[in-house]
């Protein structure tokens, strides 16, 4: 909030009348069904906010914090990404668990089947703690379809970062032109207890692929260094990254720059920071982290603490970001199929249900893993490219 009161220049209100200003955040700027969580030790607290401000339900369901985690690693594990997170949890928790059909029928049931008749085509989620980490559009209902099929998903940090951003005036949104960057050069990069990156030639045919639907020339290779994407980020409403991300922040891989002269450049001349996109004066409507686990970072108070969020803080409309490793060629598939419907007017979380679902439509792409680890975080903007 703090990052977004000061890219905004908006007032600090709500620091003297927090109840007020909460009031009229509610009444003023929720336009879509919003569903806000709190957890605390034992339960998860529910509450359905329909459009204008009105309360419709409050939901408390009997779950521990650290089951909700557990939960949550669950369906990495039914879904078959993250190893790393796969943990051995209470005995009776995972038969409860197979009883009721795996975890993404489990969490569906918590958090969606209670107010599933408040909700339209659209559901906003302000998530708490690991929740963020949820992959919500892959949830089961009791027919067996996932919640992408009826519904567009998208989740905001917290309610006050959606009247910031709604107070945002539209002349410190860059307008046109877009910043596409893919397959950057990492034969000389060397993170220390990581193994060295491989090049991703499917990233480069991602952007090239882009870039004849925009009509723009993308960055890739050794010309996708860290100074020449740090320039452009302050001047271009579409931002496109398809590189290599650390699971541990979702920093961002990018080739070295120039002005590096060492055999094995530091981290400073190629890893894209939280810090230095903090920095950057982001000004884009929209911010697509084609990265594996660019979702990702340190669960604190506020949430995920990573490279998603600093886009955010930094001034970007909205970011889409991922929850695990993400599959080359199928990314490459998913995107054509998402961009395609963005070019055409419609709005990004449309645009992301779209390629959902036609992903699942193809034999080769239709488990989960591959059209389910993209989330939508902040508004829903619709792009103008000129076209």
């Amino acid at each position: 909030m703090d990052l977004l009161e000061s890219q905004y220049g908006v007032r600090k209100s709500i620091r003297s009348q927090p109840k007020q200003q909460m009031e009229l955040i509610i009444s003023n700027h929720i336009s879509s069904p919003t569903l806000f969580l709190m957890n605390d030790t034992q339960s998860v607290n529910i509450w359905m906010l329909l459009k204008w401000g009105k309360l419709c339900d409050f939901v408390q369901q009997e779950v521990s914090s650290d089951d909700l985690t557990s939960m949550t690693y669950q369906t990495y594990k039914q879904i078959g990404v993250n190893k790393s997170l796969w943990k051995k949890i209470r005995p009776q928790l995972q038969r409860e668990i197979e009883d009721q059909g795996g975890a993404l029928k489990v969490l569906y049931d918590i958090f969606i089947a209670p107010i599933s008749h408040s909700i339209g085509d659209e559901l906003v989620i302000v998530p708490d703690g690991s929740s963020f980490l949820i992959p919500y559009v892959a949830l089961v209902d009791q027919n067996s379809r996932y919640l992408n099929e009826t519904r567009r998903i998208r989740l905001i940090p917290s309610l006050t970062s959606l009247w910031l951003l709604a107070e945002c005036p539209e002349d410190r949104r860059s307008s046109s032109e877009a910043l596409l960057v893919g397959n950057p050069w990492v034969e000389t990069v060397r993170i220390k207890g990581c193994k060295p990156f491989p090049q991703l030639p499917g990233a480069e045919e991602e952007v090239k692929m882009i870039g004849q639907i925009l009509n723009i020339e993308p960055l890739t290779g050794k010309n996708a260094t860290k100074d020449r994407v740090l320039s452009g980020l302050n001047s271009v409403s579409l931002v496109h990254i398809a590189a290599h991300g650390r699971t541990e922040t979702g920093g961002i891989i990018l080739s070295p720059n120039f002005s590096s002269s060492a055999k094995r450049p530091k981290e400073k001349d190629f890893l894209l920071t939280m810090a230095d996109v903090l920095d950057a004066k982001v000004r884009a409507k929209l911010v697509v982290l084609s990265c594996c686990n660019s979702g990702r970072g340190n669960i604190k108070v506020e949430g995920v603490v990573g490279i998603a969020r600093a886009f955010l803080g930094a001034g970007a409309r909205s970011v889409i970001a991922t929850l695990w490793a993400i599959d080359d060629e199928a990314t490459l598939a998913f995107m054509r199929h998402f961009y395609e419907h963005l070019v055409a007017g419609k709005s990004a979380s449309k645009s992301l249900q779209h390629a959902m679902k036609r992903m699942r439509e193809t034999e080769k792409f239709k488990a989960v893993k591959y059209w389910a680890p993209f989330v939508l975080i902040g508004d829903d903007v619709t792009m103008d490219f000129g076209q």
